[in-house]
């Protein structure tokens, strides 16, 4: 651990922020559909599909008919996807003649993809097709990348309306998220991906010849487009099993630097797109705040703990001076920059890894965990990161309101109790879900048999896995074996919560919060642009997250922790 490993924390954090904030001022016009740069080349394509599709662009949707395209825009690509990945045996492009998945594992991918998850129970280069790769799960990396905007700037238009009744209109929302913004996105970063030694191939392998001269068989794939979107869409799914560890999907530091700013960026960007709609501009930059010292501090925690915490292997093979765990983590990044990915993606729902979480130390990999369990807005997803931040500003003005007996106002609009009620209906299902399942499996039997370890370490592979299922995370603990019919049903169960029983309660309070009078703010106001306004916002994040998730992570991880201590000793 030195000073170049903490200047690379704030460099990578500083650098994401900075390549969001223009995209969040060009967001912002795609939202308010104004004119882009774009419109020559993509205005015919979006006439098109509102033609073929039978959308009316200026017909208004309140908050149920929004929610309700939502969930029936969701439920169509599940059967689709579903039916692709059962299908695969018999369909085309599939040089590798991989079979069609068993149905707990078609249901669990098919509900990871379409809730932007991206948890895969299996290994991609073994079992999936080219054909499900790019018609199935490619496409589900930008359309719900694009429900999740779409929500978002929903959101962001009831903070602007002044008794308004509609939030704007689902089928437009997503049309102009994907072709504006995560379309072109993606197809630059995949060009540089390719420059840059990313494979972009419909081959299924190659041979090669190794020191030895012995062959090897290397399987290929179109790499470098899913990887472009899996990073900008905060989705995370890899075409290979260890994901962007992986030299062929992330074989430089230059690749490396690429998807770990693109993981975030435009998560950051929605904060910005978000401030300039709901005219907020500075409170905005309150939320990036949050986002970004909460992410940082987590950052650089876990660099402490996997270059200060004593390695008990080491010491005994008399090695007591080892720099850092090393341990699942590649060579060419290191653990400063495998330190800032995890934190990066945890703090985002992404779940992508350049290193394996599994192989942290315990605190390490509970940093992680805990991340997710925070609800996922640090900075979150494209869109779900802003609205869960939004919900806990919320709640912080609330909480405030309370200490000086006023009604409290958030970005000029009154907070009240149908708001505050919809605001922990969100907040809740998280240890609902993930504390809920975690203590069945705990005691279930066909559920345990799924679990490498026993004890402290055990519990963690629970936790962290329905941690990354209901936080639409994605990214997997070794030691857990979840191609089963109970982890593939239940973990398909949480997404589905973390997704939609969360989304819906927003849009509720979106459509409270749209009708409700623009107000103008008073001396008795808080100011949700200040250094108060931060702090107090980092405590009601930190404070929820510690009162329903520590006695869980005391059991885990931290009991481990102690563990790995004593035995170094």
């Amino acid at each position: 651990m030195d000073w170049r490993g903490w200047a690379e924390i704030v460099f990578t954090i500083a650098l994401t922020v900075a390549v969001g904030w223009p995209l969040g001022i060009f967001m912002a016009r795609v939202w308010a559909g104004e004119r882009t740069w774009l419109d020559p080349v993509l205005k015919p394509v979006e006439a098109v599909a509102y033609a073929a599709f039978g959308v009316d662009r200026n017909r208004q949707q309140g908050w149920f008919g929004y929610a309700g395209a939502l969930i029936a825009f969701s439920a169509a690509g599940f059967a689709l996807l579903y039916g692709m990945l059962r299908l695969q045996g018999v369909l085309p492009l599939n040089p590798q003649g991989f079979d069609g998945l068993s149905p707990h594992l078609a249901f669990n991918t098919a509900v990871s993809f379409v809730t932007n998850t991206n948890w895969q129970s299996y290994g991609g280069e073994t079992t999936m097709s080219n054909l499900s790769q790019m018609a199935g799960l490619t496409v589900q990396n930008f359309v719900s990348a694009g429900a999740g905007l779409a929500v978002a700037a929903a959101l962001s238009r009831a903070f602007a309306a002044d008794r308004g009744e509609g939030l704007g209109n689902f089928w437009v929302d997503l049309t102009r998220s994907v072709l504006y913004v995560l379309l072109p996105l993606s197809i630059v970063t995949a060009l540089a991906l390719v420059a840059a030694g990313v494979p972009q191939t419909l081959l299924a392998n190659v041979e090669a010849s190794t020191v030895e001269g012995a062959k090897q068989v290397i399987s290929l794939f179109p790499t470098a487009s899913q990887e472009a979107i899996k990073q900008w869409g905060t989705n995370g799914g890899g075409i290979f099993n260890v994901n962007s560890a992986h030299p062929l999907e992330n074989p430089t530091p230059l690749t490396n630097l690429i998807e770990v700013v693109s993981l975030n960026a435009l998560a950051f960007g929605t904060v910005i797109a978000f401030g300039r709609v709901a005219g907020a501009r500075r409170e905005a930059r309150a939320l990036i705040a949050v986002m970004a010292i909460l992410v940082g501090v987590a950052a650089s925690a876990i660099y402490a703990s996997e270059t200060l915490t004593p390695q008990p292997a080491m010491i005994a093979a008399g090695i007591p001076d080892a720099s850092a765990n090393m341990e699942g983590k590649e060579v060419r990044f290191g653990a400063a920059t495998s330190a800032m990915w995890a934190a990066q993606t945890t703090g985002a729902s992404n779940g992508s890894v350049n290193s394996m979480h599994g192989s942290y130390m315990p605190l390490g990999g509970g940093v992680a965990m805990f991340l997710m369990q925070l609800g996922e807005i640090l900075p979150g997803g494209v869109g779900s990161g802003l609205y869960g931040m939004v919900v806990m500003a919320l709640l912080a003005v609330f909480v405030a309101g309370l200490m000086v007996g006023r009604t409290p106002e958030y970005l000029g609009k009154k907070v009240e109790a149908r708001e505050i009620k919809f605001a922990m209906l969100a907040v809740l299902i998280l240890p609902l879900s993930i504390l809920g399942f975690s203590a069945i499996a705990a005691v279930l039997p066909v559920a345990l048999e799924g679990l490498l370890n026993k004890g402290p370490r055990g519990l963690t592979e629970i936790l962290y896995a329905y941690s990354s299922a209901t936080g639409n995370n994605g990214s997997a603990y070794a030691g857990l074996t979840a191609n089963a019919p109970w982890w593939n049903t239940t973990l398909g169960i949480a997404m589905l919560l973390g997704r939609f029983a969360y989304a819906i309660p927003v849009l509720a309070i979106a459509g409270a919060i749209a009708a409700k009078p623009k107000l103008q703010p008073t001396a008795g106001t808080l100011p949700s642009d200040s250094p108060l306004f931060v702090g107090l916002l980092i405590g009601i994040i930190l404070i929820l997250g510690g009162l329903q998730f520590f006695p869980a992570l005391a059991l885990g991880p931290i009991v481990e922790h102690f563990q790995v201590l004593a035995a170094a000793r």
